[in-house]
């Protein structure tokens, strides 16, 4: 793993605490692929800046695609970004909560906020995202949590894991979100997975919309995009009106037969096709999991995205052409999930937590050997 331009031992903070690694003992079974270190970022929001791999004939990997520690530092300054925590989805993995995705609403006179409805109640959210193209238009993405330091943290190290846990009493957000949240994490390091694990609390006395997700960028070790497959275990999408504003349509349409179906086992080849779609209708296992993966033969990596949680219900997948890295998220909830485009009645994936309820999300990361 990279870490220039720091000095050996030096302690980086970012977002105001210490980042904190987790790390595995190198196994001594040459064939086995394995998790070996994971960085860390109380500072903001426990998100995961690295994960290192050692895969089998390639050594170690960077399996996140995220610059080293004294470039993520500056990157992430509060002076460097347009919007509060918007660099933290930009690289690594960024935990979103209360919400995934992107929000619609109306923009403010000075573009920088939008009001909406969540769950009948009338909010101001920031406006930190939109298209580019002139006129596009501009909404709230990636919920509200992206630079947020947590208030209390304790790392476990056994011989079977290295653990990270946080706690963060979120309140209603700064006024920007129903109710009050207490957020607690989970981050478990272990020789053969790796396990990004939240609990959202509703401590408040008012209903609590809720939507979690996870957004890692996937490094490919071969650089070569066009061979890599992927498998999304989903049996229909939600189509957008374009790929600069990706707002989804209201539709729900069937994969099989499209270039966007790949359900099948082993995945398909990814080739030129862009991707920014958010994939519904998920296939679990007999345990309720619904597994994702990557395979890059020529990269010596397959990965397993499991996504445990019985309540995310959607893999949203962003993977630009030009670039090396898939992005596979995922979430409970779909884009834009109190948007009147869709029909009555439809369950977009928001959790509407009672008082005293709390909504479990965990995704857990598993190595395999490509065939």
């Amino acid at each position: 793993m990279n870490e220039t331009a720091t000095t050996p031992g030096e302690t980086i903070e970012i977002g105001g605490l210490p980042v904190v690694t987790l790390e595995r003992a190198q196994l001594a079974d040459p064939e086995r692929p394995v998790f070996t270190r994971a960085q860390i970022l109380p500072g903001r929001g426990m998100m995961t800046l690295q994960i290192q791999v050692d895969l089998p004939g390639h050594g170690a990997f960077d399996l996140l695609t995220a610059p080293p520690l004294a470039e993520a530092r500056e990157l992430l300054r509060p002076e460097a970004e347009p919007f509060p925590g918007n660099h933290s989805y930009m690289i690594g993995g960024a935990l979103l909560l209360p919400y995934a995705n992107r929000i619609r609403g109306r923009l403010s006179d000075d573009g920088r906020t939008i009001e909406t409805e969540v769950a009948g109640r009338t909010v101001l959210l920031p406006a930190n995202a939109g298209g580019r193209r002139p006129g596009a238009e501009q909404y709230a993405m990636h919920g509200l949590l992206l630079d947020a330091p947590v208030t209390e943290q304790e790392r476990e190290t056994t011989a079977e894991a290295d653990v990270l846990r946080g706690t963060l009493q979120a309140g209603d957000f700064g006024g920007r979100w129903p109710s009050r949240t207490e957020i607690r994490w989970e981050n478990v390091l272990r020789s053969d997975s790796f396990t990004f694990g939240v609990i959202a609390v509703n401590v408040g006395d008012e209903i609590l919309p809720m939507g979690i997700g996870w957004h890692p960028y996937f490094n490919l070790p071969s650089g070569r995009r066009e061979q890599a497959r992927l498998h999304i275990p989903a049996r229909r999408r939600t189509p957008v009106n374009d790929y600069d504003e990706v707002l989804p349509t209201g539709e729900v349409v069937p994969l099989a037969g499209t270039p966007y179906d790949f359900s099948m086992p082993g995945g398909r080849e990814v080739g030129d096709l862009y991707l920014d779609d958010c994939f519904v209708d998920l296939a679990r296992s007999g345990k309720g999991e619904a597994t994702a993966e990557i395979v890059d033969p020529a990269g010596g990596l397959g990965l397993r995205i499991l996504a445990a949680s019985p309540r995310i219900q959607a893999f949203q997948v962003y993977a630009p052409p030009e670039k090396s890295f898939l992005v596979v998220e995922p979430q409970f909830n779909w884009a834009d999930p109190f948007g009147s485009q869709w029909p009555a009645g439809t369950d977009t994936g928001m959790a509407l937590l009672k008082p005293g309820e709390a909504a479990l999300y965990e995704a857990r990361l598993e190595l395999f050997r490509p065939e």
